[in-house]
């Protein structure tokens, strides 16, 4: 295999890269391991790579894309919000345990570099999820199961703001690790409030 055959080096460099990634994380990785763990010289990593930023923010996009993809996938094949929301924190919780959610646990534990490596218009954890979860509410409110006088913009940020509680932070009274309590929860709790039409809600100033 030839180190000028470029995809092939691409592939190479961006497969160590993630292996460093899910080991050591974004600021103790190296280019130097990154080189000797692809099985290529400085010299042809940095002739495809200027710098470790883009090396790490390429590995980063793509997993980041894969993840989230298999996510999509999975939410789905589920018909109604609450179950596609239990999912969810089911996701989120699995997050550090999944390789495939590196991008995640990386945005996580070093926002600062991650957010240089990939650029602040991804770097954001709760614009993101809210981006993510825009279609389902979307069709949770096709489906009546959002009241259709909400910002639906509005309710994806407070759903991953929701998803990022409930998979991060313990309580007492629910466990988020069984999928039929998160569902029981979801629609005593959330749905009645998302249902509900804004505008005969009280507001205090």
């Amino acid at each position: 295999m030839s180190e000028t055959d470029a995809p092939t080096v691409t592939d190479r460099l961006l497969l160590a890269a993630h292996e460093l990634l899910a080991r050591k994380g974004i600021r103790a990785t190296t280019m130097i391991e990154i080189a000797a763990a692809a099985g290529v010289s400085r010299a042809w990593l940095y002739r495809h790579f200027p710098d470790k930023t883009a090396l790490l923010g390429a590995a980063i996009v793509r997993l980041d894309d894969a993840f989230w993809h298999g996510a999509r996938a999975e939410l789905d094949e589920l018909t109604t919000f609450a179950e596609q929301f239990a999912a969810g924190v089911r996701i989120g919780r699995g997050a550090y345990a999944d390789p495939g959610a590196l991008a995640l646990r990386l945005r996580m534990d070093e926002p600062e570099e991650f957010a240089l490596c990939t650029g602040a218009g991804v770097s954001g954890l709760v614009p993101y999820l809210a981006a993510f979860w825009r279609p389902y509410v979307e069709a949770a409110a096709t489906a009546g199961e959002v009241h259709p006088g909400h910002d639906r913009a509005e309710v994806a940020e407070w759903v991953a703001r929701v998803q990022i509680s409930l998979g991060t932070t313990p309580g007492d009274t629910l466990d988020v690790d069984d999928h039929t309590a998160v569902v029981r929860y979801v629609r005593r709790y959330l749905l009645p409030g998302l249902r509900a039409d804004p505008s005969t809600s009280s507001e205090h100033t």
